[in-house]
């Protein structure tokens, strides 16, 4: 083909590459949705934990491992959550347990964001082998039962918010890449991937420039669900005995509880409620991004 045919061919091709992919493109922000009762209340559940995680060392009276008053002391002025059996502030463990809570869910949470988007949008963008291999890999890692792992990594080699957190992170990935990997097989075909790839756009162009912002949207959603489901999964595991011994985490602290259910109802209310809230706030928050438009 002449240069410039060629030439006049790309740059028919160019207008329809970008008004296709702007008018792909989904945005990630939904201020209106968010405006409804539902994203209200997630939105002010996500920053109260925020709140209490960033600000918690300096919100928090005391130590939340210092003896700071009598052994099970109810809710007052000198505490407001109480004490625990050990005379331990309970608003100071909660507001710490907040900083663990959200440092394991967050760091697992990044760990199969950068594994699931690469893996499920090169295996989507590529198909053949590559997609077979990598589906694959995803299925072996999806059928992992989680919790089981974690127990057999902490029997292995002791307890760790390191290890905690990789042991999650390994086995967190696979439905964000099936998520990934479903939208980029839904997109490749379109028209401002077709341009792209006419106008001479390398398969990484395409991937990491065309196609991400548009998969990002579906994929915040997911994630959304997988860090609440990270929240919850961390505290059953500190409820159980397996989480960091040297951290406070509202698992640990609802675990301590049991024992004094019928006398001391503070200390297993106030951890609940905590995780309740963190856990409410990422689901609502998730939920309105999935039906925002």
């Amino acid at each position: 083909m002449p240069s410039s045919i060629r030439e006049s061919a790309f740059a028919e091709l160019a207008p329809i590459a970008e008004l296709s992919a702007f008018a792909r493109q989904r945005p990630l922000w939904r201020g209106a949705a968010l405006r409804g009762v539902a994203g209200r209340v997630g939105m002010a559940c996500v920053v109260l934990t925020l709140g209490a995680a960033l600000f918690g060392p300096l919100l928090a009276p005391h130590d939340p491992f210092a003896i700071t008053g009598g052994s099970l002391i109810p809710p007052s002025a000198g505490h407001w959550m109480g004490t625990d059996a050990l005379g331990r502030d309970v608003l100071s463990g909660v507001l710490y347990g907040a900083r663990t809570s959200l440092l394991v869910a967050t760091a697992v949470s990044s760990i199969a964001l950068l594994a699931g988007t690469v893996i499920g949008m090169l295996a989507g963008y590529y198909g053949g082998w590559i997609d077979n291999v990598l589906t694959r890999l995803t299925e072996l890692f999806q059928v992992i039962p989680r919790f089981f792992f974690v127990i057999i990594a902490v029997a292995l080699f002791g307890p760790g918010l390191d290890r905690l957190i990789l042991t999650l992170g390994l086995t967190s990935w696979p439905i964000l890449a099936r998520v990934a990997r479903g939208e980029v097989i839904a997109m490749r075909d379109l028209d401002f991937v077709r341009a792209s790839e006419a106008m001479g756009a390398t398969p990484s162009h395409v991937v990491w420039h065309q196609l991400l912002p548009n998969v990002m949207p579906s994929i915040v959603v997911a994630l959304g669900l997988l860090f609440g489901q990270v929240l919850l999964l961390e505290a059953t595991l500190g409820f159980l005995g397996l989480g960091d011994p040297s951290v406070v985490s509202w698992g640990m602290m609802a675990a301590q509880a049991q024992g004094f259910l019928r006398e001391a109802w503070w200390l297993a209310l106030f951890p609940g409620l905590a995780i309740s809230v963190a856990v409410l706030g990422a689901n609502l928050v998730a939920d309105v991004f999935s039906s925002g438009d």
